[in-house]
């Protein structure tokens, strides 16, 4: 028996409509003057409005940064910092996708603690606490609203993580009713990407554990069979519903046993080429799988027959072999680019990309099979 760790988020509600319980979340953590982080696509989606008008049918006064962008920079944190100081906030509320969570929790922590951004990148490097905090995804991908994580672009093309259980929020809501507007590309990148976070988790080389293995097979089961439904028809609530369920439940399987080189190589995407994240990982996807099949043929014969279980095949090679084919199929089905080429990535920027991948070692470090910079070449070489 292995020992292991598992934390999580401390409340998880699923209920398609349970926004409409915010402010007694709120109250109940002794929230009265909250800072709600979220977009501008979310307040040209009439979401932010839907929000507010639960907020101010209660007797709490709120402020809102509606600024954030996808791959949130420093200068992104610090302008939300500097609202929530305005403000006197006394709690917040991250609303939208990985990038407004994100950013959401390192203001719920900045703004309870005299520690400075660039003092804690890296992992465990918190020392404060954070104001309560309540977490809303409006996306079923990034899983964020259950991971103790939050990624910042520091640079032109690099990125670093804040990694503390002090980031894991009080309340998270899965409510799908939020997801219902979502454009059935967003529907497609982001459920590939949560079906990733469930497979590398199953698969990664360190923390692997019996709690994240169960969640990783449940949550590849109930994305599998939704995510065509929720792409094709954007309005089935049951369809939404479970893949929000999936998406959170991969994050809590990641969030214990950590992504590898599907991640390690998407990064570079979104850094150079403003490649949506859930699309830089769908792209390098079945190519990593196949780099990985000689160290993890027994691990993905088991996730074929959770996603394809009358699949008739007689060995784990063959299993394997029909995993990376639906997969690939799939990400067809759904209308995501299968190429890097069709995604707008030039040929000679290979090479760049397979150095900087490189640098993401808290990532492949994880990976089944090691990877070097000529291995993680010629993975982008198959994709292209």
């Amino acid at each position: 028996m292995n020992s292991f760790s598992f934390t999580t988020t401390k409340t998880l509600i699923n209920e398609a409509g349970s926004l409409q319980a915010l402010a007694a979340h709120c109250q109940s953590l002794g929230i009265q003057r909250p800072l709600i982080v979220t977009d501008q696509g979310i307040v040209g989606a009439g979401l932010l409005s839907k929000l507010e008008t639960v907020i101010e049918a209660s007797t709490l006064k709120h402020a809102v940064y509606a600024d954030v962008i996808a791959d949130p920079p420093e200068s992104i944190v610090l302008a939300a910092l500097d609202a929530a100081k305005q403000h006197n906030a006394d709690g917040v509320i991250g609303f939208g996708g990985g990038s407004s969570m994100d950013t959401a929790k390192l203001i719920a922590l900045l703004a309870n603690s005299d520690e400075q951004l660039s003092d804690i990148y890296g992992v465990d490097q918190v020392k404060g606490t954070r104001l309560p905090l309540i977490l809303i995804p409006t996306t079923a991908g990034t899983g964020s609203e259950v991971t103790a994580v939050a990624i910042i672009t520091t640079g032109e093309t690099t990125k670093a993580g804040v990694v503390s259980p002090v980031l894991l929020p009080d309340v998270a809501l899965l409510d799908a009713e939020l997801t219902l507007g979502l454009p059935a590309h967003v529907t497609a990148a982001t459920g590939i990407d949560a079906m990733v976070h469930a497979i590398e988790a199953f698969t990664s080389a360190h923390k692997k554990n019996p709690y994240s293995d169960m969640l990783a097979k449940e949550a590849l089961r109930l994305m599998g069979d939704n995510i065509v439904t929720a792409v094709k028809d954007g309005s089935n609530l049951e369809a939404r519903q479970n893949m929000l369920l999936g998406a959170c439940m991969a994050g809590q399987a990641f969030a214990n046993a950590p992504v590898a080189a599907v991640h390690a190589l998407a990064y570079p995407l979104g850094g150079h080429f403003h490649i949506p994240h859930g699309l830089s990982n769908s792209l390098v996807l079945p190519h990593v799988l196949r780099f990985n099949a000689s160290a993890a043929t027994p691990l993905y014969a088991e996730l074929c027959d959770v996603l394809l279980p009358s699949n008739g095949c007689d060995s784990e090679g063959e299993k394997t072999d029909a995993l990376i084919g639906y997969l690939e199929d799939l990400i067809n089905t759904v209308g995501l680019p299968a190429t890097l080429k069709e995604a707008g990535v030039s040929e000679e920027s290979l090479t760049t990309l397979a150095s900087d991948a490189m640098l993401q070692q808290r990532l492949l470090v994880n990976n089944p099979r090691e990877v070097s910079e000529s291995d993680a070449l010629a993975i982008y070489q198959a994709a292209f």
